[in-house]
């Protein structure tokens, strides 16, 4: 396998994120070693808040909302998945698999020793994180989905859905600033869309971007179709709190909030919300009112 990793100087220079990326080293079944970065701030016994970020973002998707957990006095960790970020990146296509995705960020997690987690997860950032929470549940104490799902190919996924995975395999140009920019209300400054192309610079680092769409499952015969299934079972009795935290204005995850309201006993009599004005990329839209619903989910107050 060949690994790519993002000059540290493509990094230099963003505005709003100062902090300083921790790294981790993990080594899969097939005897590849990767390097995993991660944003981890707060004191190192406050309340741990694991903020999962999806396609084709990075833990910079966050940064409207650590403040608030640090303000709060929370220890918020904020990993970039590998293909993403500061992480590295396997070069080729075939290289990425949902099963891949799923072992390196167990791994990862074992090598943080996180308890008692609150998991804030978006996009992929649930695909990967369920799994985590469903193969360790004794480690999570709450979990809010925001925008977000655990699909297992036995319902037909959105029309918002489809078109962007068709767009994601045809499109020549892969712009990752000009998607992110597509998925939010608010249209981002030249400067945060440098910040999403920053980990990318030329199209050999985005065979993971590239390629995360078309992982989902969207038939029953899907190889993880069966493994998301398996991971649904062990969350219908997951009975720890869970909130759901989905957008008005997102077309790719509209409804995904009910099966999880539905199936997860942990969900049962929450004050789940809707967050009005967002598109798919919430954290960007609306990110500090976010934080505040998480913190408020918590027993935590938040800051402005």
């Amino acid at each position: 396998m060949e690994i790519l990793r993002t000059p540290k100087a493509c990094f230099d220079g963003i505005d709003g994120f100062p902090w300083s990326p921790t790294y981790r080293h993990v080594t899969d079944a097939e005897g590849n070693m990767l390097r995993i970065a991660s944003i981890e701030t707060g004191p190192a016994d406050g309340p741990v808040v694991l903020l999962m970020h999806g396609e084709p973002t990075w833990s910079y998707l966050y940064r409207h909302m650590i403040p608030l957990f640090e303000q709060a006095g929370c220890r918020a960790i904020c990993p970039d998945l590998v293909g993403f970020g500061r992480s590295d990146k396997p070069a080729d296509l075939e290289d990425y698999t949902y099963a891949r995705h799923v072992d390196w960020m167990r791994r990862w997690l074992d090598e943080t020793g996180l308890e008692a987690i609150t998991l804030v997860c978006q996009d992929w950032g649930g695909l990967l994180g369920l799994r985590l929470v469903a193969a360790q549940p004794e480690r999570f104490s709450r979990v809010v989905t925001a925008n977000t799902g655990l699909p297992t190919g036995d319902h037909q996924p959105t029309e918002g859905f489809m078109k962007w995975r068709h767009y994601s395999q045809k499109v020549p140009d892969f712009s990752v600033s000009a998607i992110v920019d597509s998925g939010t209300q608010r249209e981002l400054t030249i400067a945060e869309r440098a910040a999403y192309d920053a980990p990318f610079p030329d199209d050999r680092f985005k065979a993971g971007a590239r390629r995360f769409p078309a992982l989902v499952p969207i038939d029953s015969q899907d190889p993880e179709a069966r493994a998301n299934r398996a991971a649904w079972a062990t969350l219908r009795d997951f009975d720890r709190p869970w909130l759901t935290a989905f957008s008005d204005r997102d077309p790719v995850t509209r409804g995904g909030e009910k099966p999880f309201q539905k199936l997860i006993p942990g969900a049962q009599g929450q004050n789940h919300v809707t967050m009005n004005g967002a598109g798919h990329f919430l954290q960007e839209d609306v990110g500090p009112e976010l934080a505040r619903t998480v913190l408020s989910f918590m027993g935590l107050a938040g800051g402005d």
